[in-house]
């Protein structure tokens, strides 16, 4: 039997449009998919899947989580019908669309088996099963949420000329953050089609939105390693109301982001594919994160309490 762990992760700016070249900030959550294979008898492998979910976001990805981890065993060439396996899942991480509940279980799946069979991967071969293992929920998967999800910390994370880049960010002291769950389940595969329809129907506007993210994204970066809240809150803010006008926020999440504002977050925005899933809200002092939190609890809101720079 063996172990493996794989960290969630949430994206503070550049969140749909690594694939088109934009950089992205992405922050490994504290919570983690663990992942357990045990040898059986039989033939094929089974799986448990104990994760907390938001209410049907399992049944609405089983058909892409089997082809996934099919992916990750032929990637690592482990042949089931001679070796067949019990998967398990669980850990502290919400499956939930926008928090990389995906790549961290193609994280954790990948370095179980590595264990389970003594292959001796590299840190880099784990991250580059489970970018493969993403396809299937993704159609054609960044390699943002894995990097994050098998690294670990706060990252500027970037695909140029097919290859992918990541950097750490470091930043003086860690602050506060919270996550809230629209409790819609969106489906990250068909993003892809959606953006790429906005870049035909117009590319001079498609460009112009391209460019202003780029911008705000070095601009994240430098208010981060700066600690400059209200400049951070401004800008995550901002990039909310692209993100709204391209068609990738929700009505529930643009509600969400309210709530945050009218409590005294900073900035509040989608994070993730969009659509559905969670809404990031910059609550730097656990003071300011509690009170934005217990108000998202006492609507009845699924959330995630994080501090970015403190894994």
């Amino acid at each position: 039997m063996a172990k493996g762990t794989g960290f969630g992760k949430t994206i503070l700016i550049g969140d749909q449009f690594v694939l088109e070249e934009v950089p992205a900030i992405v922050s490994s959550l504290p919570f983690e998919t663990e992942a357990i294979v045990e040898r059986i008898d039989g033939e094929g492998w089974t799986l448990v899947d104990n994760r907390i979910e938001v209410p049907g976001y399992k049944e609405k990805k089983k058909e892409q989580q089997v082809r996934s981890i099919d992916r990750v065993l032929e990637v690592m060439k482990i042949d089931v019908k001679k070796n067949p396996i019990k998967i398990t899942y669980g850990g502290s991480l919400l499956a939930g669309s926008g928090v990389g509940a995906s790549a961290a279980s193609c994280v954790s799946l990948a370095r179980a088996l590595d264990k389970e069979f003594n292959l001796g991967y590299s840190i880099e071969e784990i991250n580059r099963v489970a970018w493969q293992g993403e396809f299937p929920y993704h159609g054609i998967a960044s390699g943002v949420d894995n990097t994050a999800s098998t690294y670990g910390g706060l990252l500027l994370f970037q695909v140029k000329n097919e290859q992918q880049h990541f950097e750490t960010i470091q930043i003086p002291t860690p602050y506060e953050i919270v996550l809230a769950n629209s409790g819609i389940t969106a489906n990250t595969a068909l993003l892809d089609d959606f953006i790429e329809q906005k870049k035909k129907d117009d590319p001079k506007l498609f460009a112009s939105w391209m460019n202003i993210i780029k911008d705000q994204v070095y601009e994240m970066k430098q208010a981060l390693e700066a600690a400059d809240f209200e400049k951070m809150g401004k800008i995550m803010s901002d990039n909310h109301k692209i993100l709204i006008e391209i068609g990738l926020s929700h009505e529930t999440l643009d509600y969400l982001c309210e709530v945050a504002i009218e409590n005294g977050a900073l900035g509040a925005k989608v994070t993730g594919g969009g659509r559905g899933g969670y809404m990031v809200a910059l609550t730097p002092g656990k003071a300011l994160q509690d009170k934005v939190a217990s108000t998202y609890e006492k609507k009845g809101y699924k959330l995630i309490r994080a501090t970015i720079g403190g894994n």
